[in-house]
């Protein structure tokens, strides 16, 4: 693992910045960075010593609870409907970097009406409150308008998860165009394979279940026993439970609850129900970024098909926090790019991954054709890189700026000294770019910052490995 210094200070204590930012992404000069909105907002309404300081609290069932504050203007001023917004806005961070089905509210009575409205009535809103609540977390989503001193207390419910490494182990890794196994015997790999697959297509949950346990009994050839199972996939998952996941999206609802959401359980049951652990993939590269630079505190951000984030706490924990930063909004513009699947504006997933660099070739004059598929425009944009167009630079360079803004935001969420980047967008010299230009906003912004966050890069081998590695960890041995 390469690590280079840049930016990162423990907890979230807001900078007040210039109400402009300092550094505009060239093919992107609207943006702007929801660290500098809320922030400037926050300002102008603590200086008019009219406004009114709301509490917010976002809680899980399982007892996890995160507290934060921001600031609205009284009736009748110009500017409540845009404080409101914010709130809004800061209140989704709060859901979809944490999770939760509950969200608790100390403020004026007409801000608490404005938000149960919006996640009972506006598009936007349901499908938070549709992901957070019944299908995350089994429960219907609540909006609680209460006093701050009845808020649950804030705490965060860490997992004894991963960092496992003896006996014999597969760790297994479900992606979009292939899954992964390998056999892991003390911690060191003694095989691994990818097998390309297709399983966005398929509707019949019994073919999952042959396709993954294939991959799992080639690992296990290689193993004298297998005492331990681990393993990721991109989407949400709680007690080995399938509660959202892109992977299965073509299987008909009823079968989904019926057959996929116990499809680990199931699988667990086959191999004798020996220790078998899944977590989302986020999670398990930040567990292996931690386990790699043997360090906490860690976020990791994989810019591939969509944004995927997880995080490692101070201690080496992973944590109960849902990270799904794909969906938290990084960008206030009014006219910012739509998320297909939400449908609201300005969401990570549209400036740290391929949808990012695909929509910017044009901006940047780089014609392709509007049927070429995502992955292709990339390997594109990354052979021009390559043979120094500077149009390609300026794409990287774009998604640079909207990232360093973005950390900023996020080291206000999350108690952070290094970040851990991973992903086809960052392979290649375009990779260095978007580093180079992260860290020239952290010096811009906050020089502080700039001194104290820990970039890291993994090699091919590293995250191939490290990966398998971390996920076969994931289970204790009874």
């Amino acid at each position: 693992m390469t690590t280079t210094d840049a930016g990162g200070m423990h907890g979230g204590t807001r900078n007040v910045p210039a109400r402009t930012a300092r550094l505009a992404p060239p093919l992107d000069p609207g943006f702007r960075p929801m660290w500098l909105a809320q922030a400037t907002l926050a300002a102008e309404v603590r200086a008019t010593r009219a406004g009114a300081r709301v509490a917010l609290a976002v809680a899980q069932p399982g007892g996890s609870a995160w507290h934060r504050e921001a600031w609205v203007h009284p009736a009748g001023h110009p500017g409540q409907a845009a404080s409101y917004r914010a709130v809004e806005r800061e209140a989704k961070f709060l859901l979809w970097s944490r999770g939760g089905s509950r969200l608790y509210v100390d403020g004026p009575a007409s801000l608490v009406a404005y938000l149960s409205r919006h996640y009972a009535a506006e598009p936007t809103g349901r499908f938070d409150a549709g992901f957070m609540g019944p299908r995350l977390f089994g429960v219907p989503f609540e909006v609680v308008g209460a006093p701050e001193a009845e808020f649950p207390p804030a705490r965060e419910v860490g997992a004894a998860l991963g960092r496992h490494l003896d006996g014999c182990r597969i760790g297994f890794d479900l992606g979009a165009s292939d899954r992964k196994a390998a056999a892991v015997i003390d911690g060191e790999v003694v095989f691994s394979e990818e097998i390309a697959w297709d399983p966005v297509r398929h509707a019949d949950p019994q073919w999952h279940v042959d396709q993954i346990n294939d991959s799992l009994r080639r690992a296990a050839a290689h193993l004298p026993r297998v005492d331990a199972i681990g393993g990721s996939s991109a989407g949400a998952y709680i007690d080995n439970e399938v509660r959202a996941a892109s992977l299965f999206r073509s299987v008909p609802p009823d079968l989904f609850e019926t057959r996929v959401r116990g499809l680990f359980h199931e699988l667990q049951a086959a191999w004798g129900g020996i220790p078998f652990v899944v977590v989302n993939d986020g999670e398990v590269t930040a567990l292996a970024g931690s386990m790699l630079a043997g360090a906490g505190a860690l976020l990791g951000i994989a810019m591939g098909s969509s944004q995927a984030a997880g995080y490692v706490d101070r201690e080496g924990r992973l944590t109960s926090r849902i990270d799904e930063l794909a969906f938290a909004p990084v960008d206030d513009a009014s006219d910012a790019p739509l998320d297909e699947w939400s449908g609201d504006r300005g969401c990570g997933v549209q400036y740290f991954s391929q949808q990012a660099t695909g929509r910017l070739m044009g901006p940047a004059g780089i014609e392709v054709d509007a049927d070429t598929p995502l992955p292709e425009r990339l390997v594109q944009l990354q052979e021009r890189m390559a043979a120094g167009d500077p149009r390609a630079d300026l794409v990287y360079r774009t998604v640079g700026t909207s990232f360093g803004y973005a950390l900023l935001q996020y080291r206000e969420h999350y108690d952070l000294d290094h970040l851990l980047l991973l992903g086809r967008v960052m392979t290649g010299a375009g990779g260095d770019v978007i580093i180079e230009t992260a860290k020239a906003v952290l010096s811009a912004e906050d020089p502080a910052a700039a001194e104290q966050v820990t970039f890291h890069l993994a090699d091919e081998r590293q995250k191939r490995h490290g990966q398998a590695v971390a996920a076969a960890s994931l289970p204790e041995l009874r």
